[in-house]
């Protein structure tokens, strides 16, 4: 009996748990990725803080450089596109000098590395809930880069890592 309840209660948590992830981008890269755990913990811990700085305090830096280091220590992991897409805006709204911090880096390499990163998304994840407003935000950069390959994004990805 204690299985059946056992059983019922994480079926019940899936069902409800299922459609809440689908909600908040949820990448999908095939059925054989495989995720470590404690990497996918520390990457969503990331995500909710870079969330944060976008959201609420306008720090695009700060939002940008977390969302970087998971792109980088952690390329599959499963919301990889709501990080594409909170770096891309990030960048943009830098080159825009809109928020609360100031870059040092020109407007126009921020609009380029702002198309790359909603390139990569469109691209990518195009079931993605996020893909709408990217393709909307790169019309205004030139629209989407073609597909890159994978060690093209990593060298990308590599030379932008420390420059703020």
């Amino acid at each position: 009996m204690k299985k059946f309840c056992l059983l019922a209660i994480c079926l019940l948590v899936l069902c409800v748990a299922a459609p809440l992830a689908r909600a908040q981008g949820n990448a999908k890269q095939g059925p054989d990725v495989m995720r470590d755990p404690d990497l996918e913990k520390d990457s969503l811990h990331n995500l909710e803080v870079a969330r944060h700085y976008f959201k609420l305090k306008k720090a695009y830096i700060a939002a940008l450089q977390r969302c970087e280091e998971i792109i980088a220590g952690n390329p599959v992991f499963s919301k990889i596109d709501e990080v594409l897409f909170i770096a891309g805006e990030s960048s943009l709204r830098l080159a825009e000098n809109k928020g609360k911090q100031a870059s040092k880096v020109t407007s126009d390499k921020l609009r380029e590395d702002a198309r790359d990163y909603l390139s990569q998304l469109v691209n990518g994840y195009p079931d993605s809930s996020f893909r709408k407003q990217a393709e909307d935000d790169l019309k205004g950069l030139g629209g989407p880069k073609p597909k890159e390959s994978r060690n093209h994004k990593h060298v990308i990805i590599s030379r932008r890592f420390s420059r703020f």
